[in-house]
C-alpha cells in the first residue's frame, strides 16, 4: 500500500512539473523571424519582429524561382508598408555576390545567401523554389509545394497573407 502511495505522489509529481514546464514555455515570445538571423547580400541585419514575414528559397540556376521572383516583388511592393518582411535566400553556392546581386536588383525586397542566414540546416529546403509564410509571431502558416516545377501565383499569396497582415 505503501508504494501505491509513493507511486501515486511520484506521479503528481512529474504531472506538475510537466504543466509547470507547458506554462513557461508557452508565456515565452515566439521569435518573429523564421530565422535566428540573417545578413543580406548588402550587409544589413534582416528583421521581420512583428511583421507577416514571407521567405523564399531560391537559386539563379531555378527558371521557376525566377518566374516567381516577380510575382513576390509586386506582392511585397503593395503590401510592405501593411506589416509585411519578405526575404528571398539564395541557396546557390557557386553564384557571386555580384551575379546574385544584379539578378535581384530591380527587386524591392532584400536577398541574402543561404550561408549568412542561421538557421538549422534541417530547414533547407531539398528542393526549390520554395516560400513559406510566417505569421507575427514566427509561426509557419504556409509552404508552397517545392517540387521543381509549381509556382506561386499572387492570388494564392492574396489568400494566404491578407488575412495575417489584417490581424
Amino acid at each position: 500500500m505503501q508504494s501505491f502511495r509513493l507511486s501515486i505522489s511520484v506521479a503528481v509529481m512529474r504531472l506538475t512539473w510537466a504543466v509547470a514546464a507547458i506554462f513557461l514555455l508557452s508565456s515565452v515570445p515566439a521569435s518573429s523571424a523564421p530565422f535566428q538571423s540573417a545578413k543580406t547580400l548588402e550587409g544589413a541585419d534582416f528583421s521581420s519582429k512583428g511583421d507577416v514575414t514571407v521567405v523564399h528559397y531560391w537559386a539563379t540556376w531555378c527558371a521557376p524561382c525566377r518566374v516567381e521572383m516577380p510575382v513576390l516583388d509586386s506582392f511585397y511592393r503593395r503590401r510592405h508598408g501593411q506589416g509585411l518582411a519578405m526575404l528571398a535566400v539564395s541557396v546557390d553556392d557557386s553564384a557571386s555576390t555580384a551575379k546574385l546581386k544584379q539578378m535581384t536588383d530591380r527587386f524591392a525586397f532584400p536577398v541574402a545567401r543561404v550561408t549568412d542566414v542561421k538557421m538549422p540546416r534541417r530547414d533547407i529546403p531539398a528542393a526549390i523554389p520554395e516560400t513559406r509564410v510566417y505569421d507575427r509571431t514566427g509561426r509557419l502558416v504556409f509552404q508552397s509545394k517545392a517540387d521543381g516545377k509549381t509556382t506561386l501565383d499572387a492570388a494564392t499569396l492574396d489568400r494566404i497573407v491578407d488575412p495575417l497582415l489584417a490581424h
